[in-house]
């Protein structure tokens, strides 16, 4: 996987959001429609802010979720609450959130999986110190949900119950980029560059990753 060094975390969310810019234009110019994937967390509110600065044709993009919180609509748990306040208001509509105020979650990862393409044009990802990516955490069941697009945890990660896409569609995607900043991420990426499984970050595979780190991340 390609490194990009750089030296904090507003340089990592202007790189980051410049090779997803980039490929959306590839992508309408190709297919004539983007179909990007956001993660959640905190890192890449300022990234998500850039990239709604885009001149990209936006009535033909789509965002999905990469993952989401079992919570109420509107709340503060919600990766969605916080993808909102990042986007304009005329880009909200572009949004495709997980459906995960529903009673049947079940059916719900089903009707998700559908809306997906085939392949993601780009997949947003982020690495916690644990180093799950997406809601893919540390000894769930959902790690080894091969079958399925979407999935729901098996428990509760940091008290919440998640619904995330599953291994296989980011092994499909047209790319990913990673945003990793801050130094509690030192030993999940070290690990994720190294391909070590025994983190679930370690275990995503796909011929087209970034990885966009500060030097907090990189120990320097």
């Amino acid at each position: 996987m390609d490194l990009v060094r750089v030296a904090d975390d507003e340089e990592a969310a202007r790189r980051a959001s410049e090779l997803i810019i980039d490929a959306g234009s590839k992508a309408l110019a190709e297919r004539g429609e983007f179909n990007l994937a956001l993660s959640g967390g905190k890192d890449p509110w300022r990234m998500v802010e850039l990239i709604s600065e885009a001149n990209l044709d936006w009535e033909s993009t789509r965002i999905f979720q990469v993952d989401e919180r079992i919570a109420p609509a509107g709340d503060d748990d919600r990766n969605l609450t916080h993808m909102v306040e990042a986007l304009p208001i005329d880009l909200q509509t572009r949004i495709r959130p997980m459906p995960v105020t529903d009673e049947d979650l079940a059916a719900a990862t089903a009707r998700y999986a559908e809306e997906l393409p085939d392949a993601l044009d780009a997949v947003h990802l982020g690495i916690g110190p644990d180093g799950h990516t997406a809601s893919l955490v540390p000894n769930d069941p959902v790690l080894e949900v091969t079958d399925r697009k979407v999935a729901i945890t098996g428990g509760e990660y940091q008290d919440r119950r998640r619904m995330t896409i599953t291994y296989p569609v980011l092994a499909a995607a047209r790319m990913i980029v990673w945003l990793v900043t801050g130094d509690d991420k030192q030993d999940a990426l070290a690990k994720l560059r190294a391909g070590d499984e025994s983190v679930p970050a370690g275990r995503v595979r796909n011929d087209a990753m970034t990885i966009v780190a500060d030097a907090s991340a990189l120990g320097g």
